[in-house]
């Protein structure tokens, strides 16, 4: 009968159990993906609403001979308006944090662009800008596997898609800490079920006793 009460309390908490501790699991997902999402790009800051001429600039860097990151850096410095970034070939940071850009507009493209490809003009408070991304890490859905650009090893002026050792990295830190994670809750969630049913057969034992002093009493009477 004990064991019997333990299965049934067992079967009535484990949907609530299961919510309980999917739920935190979803919020450590998601601040996961907040912190491990990172961006390597480059911009060509143009004048406002320049809308012909970026697109222009864009397709001269598409259809160069060079690599195209060595052509957009050589752009960015003859031509963008960002004195800070245009000396270093447009690079607004190397694997970045969501929110590093300055422009809300620019930082929201970093995570939305073509991985290697030349995009915009996009258009933002300080001009119009051109950008490139070519690493990003922790946008499955966007990149797939393949999340740097690199030179490709046959033409040093063509590029392809690799995977990013840096992905590699997260996962690896992602995963352990999501074993240990799961270890705590299995064995916590064990402790409560076994505590809830010790408490239910033990309130269970009185109220059998209860039941057959009256039934005693009955007889008697």
């Amino acid at each position: 009968r004990k064991k019997m009460l333990r299965n049934t309390l067992l079967l009535t908490l484990l949907p609530f159990t299961v919510g309980w501790i999917f739920e935190p699991f979803l919020k450590v997902q998601k601040d996961y993906q907040a912190l491990t999402r990172r961006v390597t790009a480059r911009h060509i800051l143009l004048p406002p609403r320049s809308g012909e001429a970026g697109i222009l600039l864009k397709q001269k860097i598409r259809n160069s001979d060079q690599y195209v990151e060595d052509a957009f850096a050589v752009a960015a410095s003859r031509y963008s308006r960002d004195e800070e970034t245009a000396v270093r070939g447009g690079l607004l940071g190397e694997l970045v944090p969501q929110g590093y850009c300055r422009s809300p507009e620019l930082d929201k493209a970093c995570f939305e662009v073509r991985l290697g490809v030349v995009e915009g003009p996009i258009e933002t408070d300080f001009g119009s800008h051109l950008l490139l991304v070519t690493e990003r890490t922790n946008c499955p859905k966007l990149d797939g596997k393949d999340t740097k650009l690199k030179r490709s090893a046959d033409d040093d002026n063509q590029s392809v898609l690799v995977p990013s050792p840096q992905a590699d990295n997260m996962d690896l830190s992602f995963v352990a800490g999501q074993v240990f994670f799961w270890i705590c809750i299995f064995f916590a969630g064990g402790i409560l079920a076994e505590l809830a049913a010790e408490l239910a057969s033990g309130g269970a034992q009185p109220m059998q006793q209860v039941g057959e002093s009256s039934q005693h009493v009955v007889d008697q009477w």
